[in-house]
């Protein structure tokens, strides 16, 4: 299943604020613009502002509240970085991040654990065939990982 096709880090953040919304969560929102404000600058020279085709990147950081605790930072190349709990999904694709927090919020994530080889992971499906899967370190799981095994 195709997720609805995101085009700017705006039209994400549009979207991470719905669904804050929807599940009633207090949301902040730290804006950095310019290729001399965000955190990747691969395509444009030390003390650029621009990109050399003449576009401002944009690059957002979220936070929202509530439990699990949830940070998303969207980067100007079509990609996320969504953290759970202080467990890092790197490289989500900006279009699958709505998704992505309506699985955690709304129940879907879990935490799946192992004995061979021993260790915990946070599980987050998405609608179609696309789950996400990061291993816990250590063996200490939060109440919110704790109220989610599987």
């Amino acid at each position: 299943m195709a997720h609805p096709h995101l085009p700017t880090t705006e039209s994400a953040v549009t979207a991470i604020r719905e669904i804050a919304q929807e599940f009633h969560l207090e949301m902040t929102v730290t804006d950095d613009i310019g290729a001399d404000q965000t955190s990747r600058r691969t395509s444009s020279g030390a003390f650029a502002v621009l990109d050399p085709d003449g576009s401002l990147p944009h690059e957002a950081y979220v936070e929202l509240g509530g439990s699990p605790s949830l940070t998303v930072q969207i980067f100007p190349e079509d990609d996320a970085r969504i953290t759970v709990e202080n467990i890092e999904f790197a490289d989500v694709p900006r279009d699958a991040v709505p998704a992505f927090l309506r699985s955690v919020l709304g129940g879907l994530a879990h935490v799946k654990g192992r004995f061979f080889p021993p260790g915990w992971w946070l599980v987050v499906p998405l609608p179609g065939d696309t789950t996400y899967k990061e291993l816990v370190p250590g063996s200490s799981l939060t109440p919110w990982m704790n109220r989610s095994v599987r």
